[in-house]
């Protein structure tokens, strides 16, 4: 077996496993020597010898070791940590990339137009998977492509066909062969090996519909705590009717639009797993093609990769405010940058229940309503939609109607443009594009200073420790201005989730 140093210490990993610390899942796996196969850290089966174990980063390098995933654990639905290490972020956003689909199926990039997209070019990409994970690009994009398919196997009734297909395969016999070679079976044997009809996961297992509609359920995992009371209480507050839906079982279902795909879907909490069942449905067969996507952005909405241990711990650390932080609370994100951007515009100046009337106003006055299976949904407006916009129906100063237009006009001729640039929008300031950065493209290290619940909050909290400083002063924003300068450098890189706990405080 190729050696392989994790990051985590030896001992750590060690202990993580005989415990099957579900706060470590993901963060490393286990290889074991005498039967070939690498585990997840909550693994049920019988905790192999020490001597008889390896300790590794990712999945990929476990498999490039010659392991194949265990068929109880299933490695692929382990949650992912890459988005949170905070560092080699070109790496990372790689890896983002490559596991959203931007390298499989019919419309798939080269790797020299992902490194173009990355700002750099193929031969340090290359460099970088060779260097930091040891394999290619090429050949980590096929193995998330394959984890992704295996994942879909036992968790959903698609055909074989179908999972090749949202895989991002264009070919059943390159993915029969493909899939045989790496994990030593084939599709169809892994599907026959999930178990009998009546066994409790197989259960859960949602059939296709007719008329070309797909349904389907996932389970999606994440390392504890998870504050989901507060979090399903802060998702209720800002609740848009007809496209989110909340329910006394603590589910949360909205309506989405991705890559010119339309669904929706519904995830419920499964405390005793420590994921989310999450049913998707789409309007038809050929939009499998975006399911990966629609998967990973599920997982960012809901922040199921964050290290929440990590983070927790990190603040912990800062006084005053350490007392009063709530453990497993974390970054909640809306679909897409550009809504975000639209609920930063609605939401300036005015109160949570205001925002929230003015946002169902604009969403059910223009965004488009759809039957998608046998529920009608709407879906939130397109930058078009909004740009052109009369907004007649806002009770809301008119600069801030021409800035949600301008918005709109500015985002349906830039898709792609980088959010620092909505700051030549008249109308659009720093505190806009950092909500947008925080909530909607999920940026772990935003504290958002110039938010007034997060000014009257962090003052409220220092002003005892700062006993003798002028209070005038720091009404006044110097001393706080100060203040948050110091805090945001001892939260870094977790501002993000620190500005959540800030808002949770009542």
């Amino acid at each position: 077996m190729v050696e392989h140093e994790c990051q985590i210490s030896k001992e750590a990993c060690r202990k993580a496993r005989l415990a099957r610390d579900p706060r470590f899942d993901g963060q490393f796996f286990i290889g074991v020597c005498t039967t070939k196969i690498f585990c997840r850290p909550v693994c049920p089966a019988v905790s192999p010898k020490e001597e008889n174990v390896r300790y590794f980063d990712t999945a990929v390098q476990a498999a490039n070791a010659g392991l194949r995933p265990c068929l109880r654990c299933r490695p692929d639905s382990a949650p992912r940590s890459y988005a949170w290490k905070g560092t080699q972020t070109t790496l990372e956003r790689a890896k983002a990339l490559i596991d959203a689909g931007a390298l499989s199926g019919i419309d798939g990039q080269n790797v020299e137009a992902l490194s173009e997209r990355l700002g750099i070019s193929s031969r340090y990409l290359r460099k970088l998977f060779a260097q930091k994970l040891g394999t290619s690009v090429k050949h980590y994009a096929q193995y998330r492509q394959l984890m992704f398919a295996k994942q879909l196997l036992h968790q959903s009734n698609l055909s074989i066909t179908q999972v090749a297909f949202a895989a991002g395969f264009n070919s059943i016999r390159r993915f029969n062969e493909v899939f045989k070679a790496q994990l030593q079976l084939t599709p169809s044997a892994l599907r026959k090996s999930r178990g009998q009809p009546g066994d409790s996961e197989r259960s859960q297992l949602q059939p296709l519909a007719e008329c070309g509609q797909v349904t389907l359920r996932v389970q999606l995992s994440f390392r504890p705590p998870f504050a989901w009371q507060q979090q399903y209480d802060f998702y209720q507050l800002r609740a848009v009717k007809e496209m989110e839906w909340l329910d006394n079982n603590l589910s949360y279902g909205r309506s989405f639009s991705l890559n010119g795909v339309s669904g929706y879907f519904d995830a419920k909490l499964n405390e005793a797993r420590n994921a989310f069942d999450v049913d998707i449905v789409l309007e038809k067969d050929s939009d499998l093609c975006q399911l990966n996507a629609i998967i990973n952005n599920i997982r960012r909405v809901l922040d199921l990769d964050a290290n929440i241990y990590q983070i927790d711990s990190a603040l912990s650390l800062i006084e005053p405010l350490a007392p009063l932080m709530l453990p497993g609370l974390r970054l909640l994100g809306v679909w897409s940058a550009f809504e975000a951007g639209c609920r930063a515009v609605l939401g300036q100046q005015v109160s949570i229940v205001q925002a929230s009337k003015l946002l169902n106003q604009l969403v059910l006055t223009y965004g488009e309503k759809r039957l998608i299976g046998e529920k009608q949904v709407t879906l939130f407006p397109t930058p078009a939609a909004i740009a052109k916009a009369e907004l007649t129906e806002l009770k809301m100063p008119g600069a801030r109607k021409r800035a949600l237009t301008a918005l709109g006009q500015f985002v349906w001729d830039n898709p792609n443009a980088d959010l620092e640039r909505w700051l030549s929008i008249k109308g659009i300031g720093p505190w806009t594009v950092a909500y947008a950065r925080m909530r909607g493209l999920s940026e772990p290290d935003i504290l958002l200073c110039g938010d007034l619940v997060v000014k009257k909050r962090v003052l409220a909290q220092y002003q005892t420790e700062q006993a003798g400083t002028d209070k005038s002063a720091t009404d006044k924003g110097l001393d706080y201005e100060l203040l948050t300068q110091s805090l945001a450098k001892q939260v870094a890189p977790w501002g993000s989730y620190l500005t959540f706990q800030l808002w949770n405080l009542s």
